[in-house]
């Protein structure tokens, strides 16, 4: 993401003029407009012209429009968001009030202007201009006869290319069509890999798979490289890891990350960092279920005692409609952090976000234990 103009002032109120450069932008972009927020950008309008003589012509023109934030749509496989409302700035092609739908994509800058710009959302700004923030994981989870083709960035899992094959069964004295058939399911997927990998910035390519469908297609993908004299899978061979899964389907990607063999590997991704964070919760919910906190309230009360050592919040929370709840969660936020405590915004695309979506969105580990209070407070919890 490039910033192109930062007007902000003391009461935090203010603009900034972005421009998306990849498709982790996008959901950066996304989670950054709320309703009620206003978007200036170059759109296509259709005018009408009636001429003299009664006829209508219709034309499509280029022209910028400000628009105050109704409602906002996310399309995550084209990385393309709508955001739609009326106009709030005289237009020689749009009346005042008008409703049009802006389309934010790559490459296209906005002005976005809020009359608050809240702490998680300036971080976010500062994470999404972050050089080096990039997508350095690319995952294949597979079993025989489908394979999904994922890049993991820090905020994100795209999947990229799904591969569904038919295999003809092994039959006695026909093994050779159930080998033609598996040539063929590697072929695609190595051509998905192909034309989604670019090495100068992935660090990692997992091969998730059961049994030994990862080994038999990670023989495969190298002899092919040889044979085809593919210098980029050759030269990049070490960056590659064969590590089980349970299924080939996406959702098995949050195990293969927290495998603890290709830890050392991930060390430094965000991705892992999320999973492990998780993986220390559920850990401490075992083993010392009152260092270990979920729901706004129960955090609420920790982070008033100063007790919060990590704070884990799903983004999908920043997007409430509700201002009130939204300003709830940013001052949780900011009061960890003050107490010197951690905290890990978690992506709700991610597989890790969506569990922590399971446990209310907001989960905590402390740093000392804090006995749960009697009955009447927890039924009163109950009923918020």
């Amino acid at each position: 993401m490039k910033l192109t103009h930062r007007n902000i002032d003391k009461s935090n109120s203010g603009s900034v003029t972005l421009v998306p450069e990849e498709p982790e932008d996008m959901w950066h972009t996304y989670n950054l407009v709320s309703v009620g927020d206003t978007i200036k950008s170059t759109t296509i309008r259709k005018v009408q012209n009636e001429s003299a003589t009664g006829s209508v012509s219709v034309n499509k023109v280029r022209t910028t429009l400000t628009i105050q934030v109704e409602s906002i749509d996310f399309d995550t496989q084209a990385c393309v968001l709508r955001v739609s409302g009326r106009n709030v700035q005289e237009n020689q092609y749009v009346k005042m009030g008008a409703y049009h739908t802006l389309l934010l994509e790559m490459n296209r800058q906005f002005t976005l202007s809020k009359h608050e710009w809240d702490s998680v959302a300036l971080d976010r700004i500062d994470t999404a201009c972050d050089p080096a923030q990039h997508a350095d994981l690319m995952a294949i989870i597979m079993q025989e006869g489908i394979a999904h083709v994922c890049l993991v960035t820090p905020s994100m899992t795209l999947v990229r290319a799904k591969v569904e094959t038919n295999i003809p069964r092994k039959r006695k004295g026909m093994c050779d069509q159930h080998t033609k058939g598996l040539h063929r399911f590697y072929d695609q997927i190595i051509q998905a890999f192909q034309r989604h990998v670019n090495f100068d910035i992935v660090k990692c390519v997992l091969i998730a798979s059961p049994g030994f469908v990862k080994d038999q297609f990670a023989d495969y993908l190298f002899a092919q490289a040889v044979k085809m004299d593919d210098k980029s899978i050759i030269d990049n061979r070490s960056k590659f890891v064969l590590v089980h899964s349970s299924s080939g389907f996406k959702h098995s990607l949050k195990e293969v990350l927290a495998d603890p063999s290709i830890a050392v590997k991930l060390a430094d991704t965000k991705a892992a960092g999320e999973v492990k964070a998780l993986d220390d919760f559920y850990a401490m919910l075992q083993t010392d279920p009152d260092r270990a906190y979920y729901g706004i309230r129960h955090c609420e009360r920790a982070c008033e005692q100063q007790a919060v050592e990590l704070l884990m919040v799903s983004d999908e929370l920043f997007r409430a409609q509700n201002v009130a709840q939204r300003k709830r969660y940013v001052a949780l936020v900011d009061s960890v952090k003050e107490n010197g405590g951690d905290v890990k915004i978690f992506s709700s695309l991610h597989v890790s976000g969506e569990q922590l979506g399971q446990l209310s969105g907001v989960a905590a580990i402390l740093r000392f234990p804090m006995p749960e209070e009697d009955e009447d407070n927890d039924a009163d919890d109950s009923d918020d």
